[in-house]
């Protein structure tokens, strides 16, 4: 059909048999991109995946593929702003947000729109930017999910004292003045970087794989933040830190801090998974950001934190 959102395949990477796409109303009339993986066979359960700031749903069909093998539904999703659904700026380059409420209301928005195709039990799996929006969702009072793996969640940026201590009142201030859809200094982007300078994983096949989607189909690149992304991340990531009742979450989470993260806050992590009711932490050894591109053997630390938790809640 014309009207259902592409999906993009490159060598290494196809599109999973059976996955289908479409579009969904987000908040405010915001289209959104899904897609929707239904395994053949006896089902053991559903698990709606959340990607990070920048990304989208292509680089999630590897994993996808490995839970849908387990026998889940896997419902995949860009958020607003980024991926193959609406941006928020003319600029399609510019990473933006106006605060976090309108990306939580999409959220609901995307279970009602799946709720008769999502079997029971429902796992929650979130990375970075989703992880942070996962567990505020969690934390707000959603109960319809049993378990949920948060990998490298965004809940403190990995900054020097000094750049955190200003980075909340700077972009406040940006944003009070009309300048929140500029990019935060120095954050406009730059060309895709050499693989021994990235951030991302130590996996140079995955990490090629990454680059060869965006050559793909260029309309995927997301460039640096805002100062109304990070206004609206600071006061996301203060919330869970200082406001938010994470002891009132009852299901299990288990938290993936990669240890050689240069992005986000271990130490946050370990924090919240203390104030979780039944948080674990797991430790990935040498781990960039991005465990799920990561080299096999750290990426496999996800399956089996994720088979643990499958085997406690699901038949």
């Amino acid at each position: 059909m014309a009207d259902m959102p592409p999906l993009i395949a490159v060598e290494g990477v196809p599109v999973p048999a059976g996955l289908q796409a479409a579009w969904l109303m987000g908040a405010d009339g915001t289209r959104l991109r899904t897609a929707l993986l239904e395994p053949r066979g006896s089902l053991r359960g559903s698990v709606v995946l959340s990607a990070g700031r920048t990304e989208y749903l292509e680089k999630y069909f590897e994993t996808a593929q490995a839970l849908a093998d387990r026998g889940f539904v896997v419902l995949l999703h860009d958020w607003r702003g980024q991926g193959l659904s609406d941006r928020l700026l003319s600029d399609r380059l510019r990473g933006h947000a106006v605060g976090f409420h309108a990306f939580l209301d999409d959220y609901q928005r995307l279970l009602a729109a799946y709720l008769s195709r999502l079997p029971k039990p429902w796992f929650m799996v979130g990375h970075s930017m989703g992880g942070c929006l996962n567990l505020m969702t969690l934390a707000k009072g959603e109960t319809r999910f049993e378990a949920a793996v948060l990998l490298a969640p965004m809940l403190r940026l990995n900054l020097s004292a000094v750049n955190r201590a200003v980075a909340g009142p700077l972009s406040r201030l940006f944003d009070c003045l009309g300048r929140g859809g500029d990019y935060v200094l120095g954050q406009k982007g730059t060309p895709w970087p050499a693989f021994d300078k990235n951030l991302l994983t130590h996996d140079p096949v995955r990490y090629g794989r990454m680059h060869a989607q965006l050559l793909a189909n260029p309309e995927l690149k997301l460039g640096g933040p805002t100062w109304g992304w990070l206004a609206s991340a600071v006061a996301a990531m203060r919330w869970l830190a200082r406001d938010a009742d994470l002891s009132s979450i009852s299901i299990p989470v288990t938290v993936l801090s990669a240890r050689a993260d240069g992005i986000v806050d271990n130490a946050a992590q370990a924090l919240a998974v203390k104030r979780l009711s039944k948080g674990t932490l797991v430790q990935v050894p040498g781990a960039n950001h991005e465990i799920l591109q990561e080299t096999d053997p750290r990426r496999g630390l996800f399956l089996e934190a994720f088979d643990r938790l499958a085997a406690l809640v699901a038949a």
